[in-house]
């Protein structure tokens, strides 16, 4: 085996091995761990006989470490080193070491929770944070504390917290490994070339690739974010290469990298460029740090990937182009720096380059749930925290994963998994998919079910304007009928059918749970219906407007971008959607009459007898309903209803649309104004005593409807029949007697002045107002007070034509000081008014001085 930077390293880690059950190994890219550690490690006596198990993300890495190390043992795959990836597997009884991904390991727990016939279990590339490797050392952990003490993990990582993971793993020692690697030459877009917009990368990419194989020399690793931008480039550089005058196109190899090539595909990208040639390889970030492809001297980075991100607000996954982190930046330059000195191009700035977070968010952090969910309840966990995470399971997105396993039959009220949730994890695949493939069972629907499920799980068949149509039932239609047009990805195509016919295999060993007659599903319907099993939370409802729009069972709404023949049928299924906001965008769906919703998802269906508020009529209706989660397929007005569920609806508009609904005479705005100026005011407080009095601002009342005006609320059930309320005594009712004893006295409605005219007091101000004619308080020294004359009131002191003159809250200085400056005034405009020198000792009145003169008048 060629000497490695790991060999220096592979000492300290025996020994710590020896030590300890829990150890990390921290070694940069190139330093060989991957295919060194664990064919070393086959030679330690605590292996013993038995096996090591190393976990890789990704499936492509997989089956290259694997074959390396069988090569570096001059073995074929199977022998020694094997591998075992979804749907593929080489091993055999003399394997000792089996690579394995796709949730494999998880599936070795399950079945073998002791792990019996392993010693080590090493997962690697762990800084990738797959949820799949965050699962399973979970699982490892809790394994190895209560069933086997003497089980090994060994956590390795090219870039790693590695406190954090030492720390999760109880303390376990860290083991650090020197890279190999030449120096990279790191060069930037200047700000004003870099791309605004995420579609010109294509272009942008194999501009800059073709430039620098004319300047550098060596084999190129591109960076891409997906499959079609892989494809544009393609395009672009052989059209570019055809015409160069000084480049040959014989001599460049164009050569795409991503996981669902074949692995004769994959292996030709990886392989070394013959001596007179040079390569390209256009690669997603499957490349960045789990495989070493030979020759590479030159990086061009696009800074973006793919990343599945969950949505908590939609329930959904949503496919992002963003931005890589710094970390990953780093990985991929690195590769150029292998074997000499290396070049790597960042299609962004350095200011870019300064705003980028430092690491990738955990898949655990950002992705759906539900398959989690189903693996910790086959494990027996209901609650995550029984566990050792580096990052807890979000609860928002976990609780909506567990509601939809519930949803599907897959767990029980108890969250504990049902027989048929056992049955769906046997698939290996998602959850909504494997139920689906179960219960067609149930409509001899297997076939087009599996085929549906392998479909949903690759990309898109369809390409060029052909992926624009959305009705999925079209692609089902393409792989039956064997389609092999140039709109058709054959590559996809063979992946779906090979997956299909594993699972239709694996569905042998299971019969109907509820045996059905597939000839009442109508031909048209049946992809429908095998949808809304995977997905019953979006089968979906026009709302028949020319928006194109629709709402979903679970209640979020969706619509069409363009038009398409879907958009025109009243019901659908969508299988796929993207966006953000109230409406996301339908990508995929199929079509679904009324008739096969109501026959086929009878059990989700419910007859419910509903109150609306009729905003145009002013008014509450009862209607019978027959729903479907949030869709109505059909309503009529119910009889006989129950008033006080009228009665409640009501009192649900009034809750939303305000107070002001109700009749407010003044005295009962006025009286809920006292109470309110005594529970509030210091003074008032002290005098009330140790009971208090109740609450009646808006927010309380409106909180506390149900308590304080239901009752009263009998029989009525629209807004016109509010006006036979009497609120001054509904709220008086509020209060008990000695209460309404206290705010007659404390704070009384009216104030008798000296004219003997009883003025009402507006509470509803702040100090509370009284407006009086000043003619009417002549004789009186001291302002009016309330409070037991604690508490002076605001005086409004008013003209005979009862205009403000005078605002004060200090009557003894306004006789004193203002009141002859004012007195000038009215005499001249009310002549006919007695205006006395000293009005202190001045009878009060409220008439004029010839009434005065004459009070029988005539």
């Amino acid at each position: 085996m060629p000497e490695l930077p790991i060999y220096s390293a592979l000492p300290e880690l025996f020994k710590a091995l020896e030590i300890h059950n829990n150890v990390v190994l921290q070694a940069p890219p190139g330093a060989g761990k991957t295919t060194v550690v664990p064919l070393a490690l086959l030679e330690t006596d605590w292996l013993g006989q038995r096996n090591i198990i190393m976990l890789e993300p990704r499936r492509l890495a997989a089956r290259t470490a694997a074959a390396r190390m069988a090569a570096q043992l001059g073995e074929k795959l199977g022998e020694t080193v094997g591998y075992q990836v979804r749907g593929e597997r080489r091993r055999s009884a003399k394997t000792r070491i089996l690579v394995v991904t796709e949730g494999i390991l998880t599936r070795l727990l399950q079945s073998d929770p002791e792990l019996s016939e392993t010693s080590l279990v090493i997962f690697d590339e762990f800084h990738e944070r797959s949820l799949q490797a965050d699962l399973s050392l979970a699982l490892c952990l809790q394994s190895q504390e209560y069933l086997r003490e003497d089980l090994k993990l060994l956590v390795m990582s090219a870039t790693l917290e590695t406190e954090a993971v030492a720390r999760v793993l109880g303390g376990a020692p860290v083991v650090s490994s020197e890279g190999r690697s030449f120096p990279v030459h790191i060069d930037y877009l200047g700000q004003r070339e870099e791309p605004e917009d995420h579609r010109s990368m294509p272009a942008l990419m194999s501009r800059k690739i073709f430039e620098a194989l004319r300047k550098e020399s060596g084999s190129v690793l591109a960076f891409l974010p997906g499959v079609s931008e892989i494809r544009k480039v393609e395009e672009l550089l052989r059209e570019q290469l055809a015409s160069a005058d000084d480049l040959k196109p014989d001599s460049i190899i164009l050569a795409p990298l991503y996981g669902d090539l074949t692995r004769e595909q994959q292996d030709q990208a990886i392989a070394p460029a013959a001596p007179d040639q040079r390569k390209v390889v256009l690669a997603t970030n499957v490349a960045e740090t789990s495989l070493t492809i030979e020759g590479i001297r030159i990086v061009v980075d696009s800074g973006l990937m793919r990343e599945s991100r969950f949505d908590p607000n939609s329930g959904m996954n949503r496919l992002e182009t963003c931005r890589i982190s710094q970390a990953s930046a780093t990985q991929r330059s690195g590769r150029a720096g292998r074997l000499s000195e290396g070049f790597c191009l960042r299609l962004w700035s350095e200011g870019r380059q300064r705003s980028l977070s430092s690491k990738n968010t955990p898949e655990i952090i950002r992705s759906d749930l539900a398959p989690l969910a189903l693996e910790l309840a086959q494990w027996g966990v209901s609650d995550p925290t029984e566990l050792s995470w580096l990052d807890l399971p979000p609860t928002g997105p976990l609780a909506q994963a567990q509601a939809l396993l519930k949803q599907l039959g897959a767990l029980d009220q108890d969250l504990r998994i049902t027989p048929h949730g056992s049955a769906m994890l046997t698939l290996g695949c998602h959850p909504r998919l494997a139920h689906m493939m179960l219960r067609s069972l149930d409509w001899h629907l297997s076939q087009q079910a599996c085929l549906l499920a392998a479909l949903l799980s690759e990309r898109d068949i369809f390409r060029g304007e052909a992926r624009w149509d959305r009705d999925i039932s079209k692609r089902i239609e393409a792989l039956q009928a064997h389609s092999k047009g140039q709109n058709i990805d054959r590559g996809a195509v063979q992946r779906i059918r090979q997956q299909a016919n594993t699972w239709q295999g694996q569905l042998k060993d299971f019969k109907p749970q509820e045996p059905r007659n597939s000839d009442s599903i109508d031909q048209a319907d049946r992809i429908g219906v095998l949808l809304g099993l995977a997905y019953p939370d979006r089968i979906a409802k026009s709302r028949q407007d020319s928006a194109r729009r629709y709402l979903l069972c679970s209640g979020r709404g969706a619509y069409f971008s363009h038009e398409d023949a879907l958009a025109l049928g009243d019901f659908l299924v969508v299988a796929e959607l993207d966006g953000l906001g109230r409406d996301a965008r339908i990508q995929l769906a199929a079509p679904i009459s009324k008739n096969a919703l109501q026959r086929c998802f009878a059990d989700q269906i419910e007859l419910n007898t509903t109150i609306r508020w009729d905003d145009t009529a002013g008014r509450a209706e009862a209607l019978e309903q027959v729903i479907l989660g949030k869709l109505v397929l059909q309503q009529q007005v119910a009889k006989d209803v129950p008033s006080e569920l009228l009665s409640r609806a009501l009192l649900d508009a009034i809750r939303q649309k305000g107070l002001s609904l109700l009749p407010w005479s003044k005295e009962a705005l006025q009286f809920r104004a006292r109470v309110e100026f005594l529970r509030t005011e210091e003074s008032g407080q002290s005098l009330l005593g140790d009971t208090p009095l109740p609450n009646l601002s808006d927010d309380t009342l409106l909180q506390d409807l149900e308590r304080w005006l239901l009752p009263h609320l009998h029989g009525f059930h629209k807004f016109e029949q509010l006006k036979q309320l009497d609120l001054l005594n509904i709220l008086r009712a509020q209060l008990d007697w000695a209460h309404i004893q206290q705010v007659d006295e404390l704070a009384p409605s009216h104030y008798t002045v000296p004219s003997g005219s009883r003025i009402a007091i507006d509470y509803e101000a702040s100090p509370p107002i009284l407006a009086v004619r000043l003619q009417e308080l002549f004789g009186l020294a001291q302002t009016p007070a309330v409070l037991r004359g604690g508490y002076p009131l605001m005086i409004h002191l008013l003209s005979p034509a009862r205009r403000p003159v005078q605002i004060t809250r200090d009557l003894a200085n306004f006789w004193a000081n203002t009141y002859e400056e004012v007195k000038k005034e009215l005499r001249i405009k009310y002549q006919k008014h007695y205006w006395p020198d000293d009005p202190r000792t001045a009878v009060a009145t409220n008439k004029t001085k010839k009434r005065m003169d004459n009070p029988r008048g005539s």
